[in-house]
Formats: structure tokens, sequence, C-alpha cells
């Protein structure tokens, strides 16, 4: 049995059938992630406190000034998850903590520019909806996006108290296998290859002036 059974016939499917200016060519299956439910939420955090590691350069000289701290990716790290399925209809209150890791930039007491490793959690209890139980199980994956423009130094422990602004989107994913349209290869260009044209204009001048006569003039 194969994905050919899907089309309830006897032969290996083919091109498709009827108006040829549609550009359908065949049908296909592709692996994708298909997401069944999404919810964004965005919050601020104050008074947060970033502990610090992986120094660039190493063993900066304290104390710190904080310039700023952000996110340089979305990926996140789900942790304590609980999935509690509704009763009364198809969808699960979803409880997680959500962890990303944050660049942060400061200058040290001797004017150094440098940069340090910190993490961000935030703990997230929502409603989703999810697909019904089968063979293939669906996961719970988040995309964050933080960012700091202040922050003070903590002399103590050696920390930056920053207020956060904070974008968590929580996803019930699943790979699939689906069976699609195609329009058949996608055609590529060739690459134009990049340059600063610094003889432009000067090779484009004709290689001798053209000639005005000068008007007659009458007298």
């Amino acid at each position: 049995m194969s994905f050919y059974s899907n089309f309830q016939s006897d032969k290996c499917p083919g091109p498709i059938t009827g108006n040829p200016l549609n550009g359908l060519t065949e049908k296909v299956c592709i692996q994708a992630e298909k997401i069944f439910d999404a919810c964004i939420k965005q919050l601020q955090l104050e008074n947060y406190t970033l502990t610090l590691c992986d120094f660039m350069p190493e063993n900066p000289t304290y104390p710190l000034t904080f310039v700023s701290a952000r996110t340089v990716s979305t990926d996140a790290t789900v942790s304590n998850l609980s999935i509690d399925r509704q009763a009364d209809r198809q969808c699960a209150r979803v409880q997680a903590n959500v962890t990303v890791p944050l660049e942060v930039l400061y200058v040290d007491a001797s004017g150094t520019e440098g940069r340090a490793t910190s993490f961000v959690t935030v703990s997230q209890d929502v409603l989703l909806s999810v697909p019904a139980p089968s063979v293939m199980p669906f996961v719970i994956r988040a995309a964050v996006s933080a960012v700091s423009p202040e922050g003070t130094f903590n002399a103590q422990n050696n920390t930056f108290t920053v207020n956060l602004c904070v974008t968590v989107i929580l996803k019930v994913s699943m790979q699939v296998e689906l069976l699609v349209p195609s329009y058949g290869y996608s055609v590529i260009p060739p690459a134009q290859e990049y340059s600063q044209e610094v003889c432009s204009g000067f090779f484009e001048l004709p290689l001798y002036p053209k000639m005005n006569p000068c008007p007659c003039k009458n007298g």
C-alpha cells in the first residue's frame, strides 16, 4: 500500500487533467510541519535579573555598563510541559516554561566593549486546539523574541536588572506527509555576479565624438 492508493484508482496518478492554463501538472507528496493551532502572548517583565555567562572577551573589568539585550534566535526551549485535554471540547490546557537565550552587550570599567549570554524564562498557561489522538504524536513548539533597551548593574552578584519586552508564540505542530497539487519544479535563474562597475559610464561612451556641423549663417 502506498500513498497512490489515495486516488482510489488502479493506475498510478499521471498529469492532472482539466484546464491546461491552470499550470498544474501532477500530484505530489511532501513532508511538512503542520501547525494545528498557535497563539501569541506579549508581556513586559520588570526588574528581571539576567545572570551572565560566556563572556567575550573573557574576564571583563567590573563594574559593567549595560548597553542592550536581545534575542539573536527565535528558537526556544520548552520545559515542564503539561497538556491537559478538556472533556467538553477538542482543546487542551497547555502549561510550560519557555526559555530563550539573550545576547547582552556592555562596556566594562576599562572602556572595553563586550558581550555575554543570558537566558529569559517565561511561564505559559493557555488553551490550544489539539488534534485527536493518533499514532504520530504532536509537539508543542515555541518561538520567542525579547529586547531590553535599559538595565542596571548589580555589583553584589555581577548581574543586570532589566525591563524586558517579550513576545511568545506557542504552536501545536506535527511532521506530516501531505498530498498537494504541483506546478512542477521551480526554475532557478542564474546568479548575477556583483561588481562595483568602476568603469560604468566610461565604457559606454562612443569611441570618437559625434560631429555636429555648425549651422550656416546668412549674410
